[in-house]
């Protein structure tokens, strides 16, 4: 079973500030959706919270420490032991052989070291922000595949999506 990270990265490593993502980029979007789809996803409650609610398609597992923690529709997991063991069943239940790791940074941190493949939307601005994405050690992983993109009307920002394999 391949654990694969997926995450928008701005060029000095964050990822949100307030609970939120700092730009729009429907493209980014569309491409999570297509990498996220019918595969299980773990999060952190405070992610769950920022999107408000399972996202269709995907199985939802939110990693909590708060034991009382409820959300319709979405499993919770209170280690990371258990929500990888959830998303594993999940996923062989429904014939995938990914899980997804979607967020925040202590999240994509505890993850990282576990993870197969990296997906990240590398986004061309530099924004303050509260979370940040773990740095990517070119010693344990390898660049296969970008593809870059200028700003649009649909995008505010240039970005390329980069995938990483460990080495």
């Amino acid at each position: 079973m391949k654990t694969v990270l997926v995450a928008a990265v701005a060029k000095n490593g964050v990822i949100g500030a307030d609970n939120r993502l700092l730009w729009r980029l429907k493209s980014d979007m569309k491409h999570f959706r297509a990498l996220t789809m019918g595969r299980p996803m773990i999060m952190g409650r405070k992610t769950f919270e920022s999107i408000g609610k399972p996202l269709p398609g995907r199985h939802t597992i939110i990693l909590t420490r708060d034991t009382g923690f409820t959300a319709e529709g979405a499993e919770i997991a209170l280690t990371m032991e258990q929500a990888k063991a959830r998303a594993i069943a999940f996923a062989q239940a429904a014939g995938q052989d990914e899980i997804i790791i979607a967020g925040g940074g202590e999240i994509y941190a505890a993850f990282l070291p576990m993870a197969d493949r990296l997906e990240i939307t590398e986004i061309d601005l530099e924004p303050e922000g509260d979370a940040r994405f773990p740095a990517i050690d070119r010693a344990v992983w390898r660049e296969t595949e970008r593809r870059a993109f200028t700003k649009s009307a649909d995008d505010e920002a240039a970005f390329a999506f980069v995938t990483y394999l460990r080495r």
